[in-house]
């Protein structure tokens, strides 16, 4: 009867073989398997393998979990970067509106410190109204249709050879 010993390695377990046994000859052995593991035996992977096939997957999965965060990291810095252009945007848009109401604004209060002189407000009410002083005769121009647009003075006498009187003439007392 043979006496067959099981020994515990750190990395498998081994099956010890009488002397008389021997192995199997390393060129009789298909490629890809080791001396110790037979089917004909049927014995399952060694603890090592094993522990090297789960420290392989558990080092597949950190590498693909720590990937996954960065691409998360990646994406969140996209969308801040894209968030801040948008602010970017929107703060140029907004500083130009402001720069534009402040220029009217700006205008509007140079308006309010011309009309708060006297004598501005006196010519406004002449040309705007009509008002005058006591004492003033004003007299208003009526122009006619066909004359509502301004001649250039030196229009006005190369145009039909009239001279400088004949067009005050014409203004005064109509044309005839």
């Amino acid at each position: 009867m043979l006496l067959q010993e099981w020994t515990t390695f750190p990395e498998r377990k081994v099956r010890a073989v009488p002397d008389g046994g021997s192995k199997p000859s390393s060129h009789s052995r298909p490629e890809g398997q080791t001396p110790y593991v037979t089917s004909a035996v049927g014995l399952e992977e060694t603890a090592g393998r094993l522990r090297a096939r789960r420290t392989s997957l558990f080092t597949q999965t950190i590498v693909w979990v720590t990937g996954l965060i960065c691409l998360a990291f990646l994406l969140g810095a996209l969308v801040q970067a894209w968030s801040n252009y948008q602010l970017a945007q929107n703060l140029q848009q907004v500083q130009l509106q402001t720069q534009q109401l402040q220029n009217a604004h700006n205008n509007l209060e140079q308006q309010v410190k011309r009309y708060q002189d006297p004598y501005v407000i006196e010519s406004e009410a002449r040309l705007q109204l009509g008002y005058g002083r006591p004492g003033e005769h004003i007299v208003v121009v009526a122009t006619t249709a066909n004359q509502s647009q301004p001649q250039n003075p030196s229009t006005a006498n190369t145009a039909g050879g009239q001279g400088f009187w004949h067009a005050w003439w014409d203004i005064f007392f109509g044309n005839e």
